[in-house]
């Protein structure tokens, strides 16, 4: 062995330790399409059908978001991926006071139905599946979604989407929470128990891991606490009298891609292995109900503003830990989003990367590429290994909520957090053209920025909507959200209802902040 070999040891960004060499593993008689997973949902994978290609878009107004929708669209975007602006999520109207310096900024802003039916403007409901990044206020949402689908005449059991919906992951890694976990747990069953009768082809769920790795988590406890949300609402679902072989069909995962390819790709075969026995554990017997599938985002955070032109690159390694390691759906960043929205130029070229890789790399040509390969075996079982312990910690605290009230969770991502920053300031992680190998250079022009002004613009659509709409209607919808929140009747009838009635986000919610509380953290 040479000294430097003696001396220097090679990690993944969660601490295991990289060997030199890898010896030969025993070959594994897992397959594709079958329990548990590891290699991947379907027995072809992308042989029979490629990943859905979303960008994730919304900015502005409804009207500026449904410009950029058609234009990727008319890009080979193949799925919709719908961002929303901050107090949309909150669940407050843009003529809220704490909306301003908010509206449109972060994503599109929708006050009332009439902005989902500009922001859907020429698309068919049917014809496209969309998913939506809205948790607190999801349930509203997928009622406006609901409701413009039947305005254009949809059979809404053919619709086909899934809404992010994870709360959990709200209160230890992102903070767009409105209401205690008790409620907020019970409108999640409803959408779970409504949607499987209602609109059965939606996914009612997308379990979060992506937040919490741009939290700064490593990518074994990104695995491990989205896991571990995830068991918590099958066993919510289960309390509610609902059979794990139904709803479970319609879960779906939300991870990171990161920089790290091995470990990410080992991070998502482990991933579909561990979900295949939770589920299995918790009383699930149909294959469709025991299988774990994503969609992926390339990672926000590891973007930077210094010689954007580098994102291009990370985000291509990213796209292919992210199709190696078997996604259904994926997310291609714009280079330019460390320092502004995306632009056209940036989201086509983010959507090139992925069609790049589906069409001339040959990677998608056969199931699970890197399976054999004696770093990936056994990376996979480690990240696994390491994943279960965490899960074991959190069960015998009492599960993911207890482990949130606790501040286990959100102290293990920021302890990472902070370890990962102390590494890149003592040059111990280089981050090209960060720390190492930096230019003087300007402001990339043309960039994307969404004008204040817009404010004025929705604040005047919704005066004008609530102007024109059946004001006994509005009430009668109103007291009948009040009064089903007091029961323990499901709410997704009624919050449908409102939203085909014009009822606003921010009179849905504060109807039910007045009844459930607001979490204060």
């Amino acid at each position: 062995m040479s000294k430097l070999d003696e001396c220097k040891k090679f990690y993944t960004d969660s601490g295991i330790e990289i060997e030199r060499c890898y010896p030969p593993v025993a070959a594994s008689n897992e397959q594709p399409g079958v329990y548990p997973f590891t290699r991947g949902v379907h027995p072809d994978m992308y042989r029979s059908k490629l990943w859905t290609m979303r960008q994730y878009a919304g900015f502005s107004t409804a009207e500026e978001s449904n410009k950029r929708y058609h234009y990727l669209l008319n890009n080979g975007t193949t799925g919709l991926s719908v961002a929303f602006d901050l107090p949309t999520q909150m669940g407050y109207d843009s003529d809220h006071d704490l909306s301003e310096g908010e509206v449109g900024k972060s994503g599109v802003a929708i006050d009332t139905l009439r902005d989902m039916e500009i922001l859907f403007d020429g698309i068919k409901m049917e014809n496209i599946s969309t998913s939506m990044t809205i948790n607190s206020t999801a349930s509203t949402l997928l009622g406006m979604y609901i409701a413009l689908a039947r305005k254009q005449g949809a059979d809404i059991k053919k619709i086909s989407g899934t809404i992010q919906n994870d709360i959990l992951k709200e209160y230890a890694a992102r903070g767009t929470y409105i209401y205690p976990p008790e409620p907020s747990m019970r409108i999640i069953t409803d959408i779970f128990e409504y949607c499987s009768k209602e609109v059965p082809k939606w996914n009612t769920i997308s379990i979060s891991g992506y937040h919490i790795r741009e939290a700064g988590s490593t990518a074994v406890q990104e695995l491990a606490f989205t896991l571990a949300n995830g068991r918590e609402y099958c066993r919510a679902a289960q309390k509610k009298g609902l059979d794990i072989n139904v709803f479970a069909k319609r879960l779906s995962f939300f991870f990171n891609a990161h920089n790290n390819l091995f470990e990410e790709v080992a991070k998502f075969r482990a991933a579909r292995r561990m979900w295949a026995k939770i589920t299995k554990d918790l009383g699930a017997t149909e294959a469709q109900a025991q299988m774990l599938r994503f969609h992926t985002q390339t990672a926000g955070s590891t973007l930077t503003a210094q010689q954007p032109y580098n994102n291009i690159i990370r985000v291509t390694i990213q796209a292919l830990s992210a199709v190696m390691g078997g996604t259904q759906s994926l997310h291609t960043n714009g280079f330019d989003e460390a320092l502004a929205l995306p632009t056209e130029e940036a989201a086509r070229l983010a959507l090139r990367t992925q069609q790049v890789i589906a069409y001339e790399s040959g990677v998608p040509d056969t199931v699970d590429p890197l399976a054999g390969s004696y770093f990936i075996e056994t990376l996979t079982n480690q990240v696994e290994k390491a994943a279960w312990e965490y899960l074991d910690k959190i069960e015998k605290m009492g599960g993911a909520v207890k482990a949130l009230e606790k501040s286990y969770i959100q102290n293990e991502i920021a302890a990472s957090a902070f370890e990962y920053q102390d590494k890149i300031e003592k040059e111990e992680k280089i981050i090209v053209g960060v720390n190492k190998f930096a230019v003087e250079e300007k402001m990339p022009e043309n960039l994307l920025r969404v004008d204040d002004s817009i404010r004025q613009f929705q604040i005047d659509k919704l005066k004008k909507v609530k102007a024109e709409r059946d004001q006994e209607k509005v009430k009668a919808c109103l007291l009948r959200l009040e009064s089903e929140a007091k029961s323990d009747t499901n709410l997704m009838p009624a919050i449908v209802d409102a939203c085909e009635n014009y009822v606003s986000l921010g009179e849905i919610s504060d109807t039910f902040r007045r009844v459930f509380g607001m979490y204060k953290g």
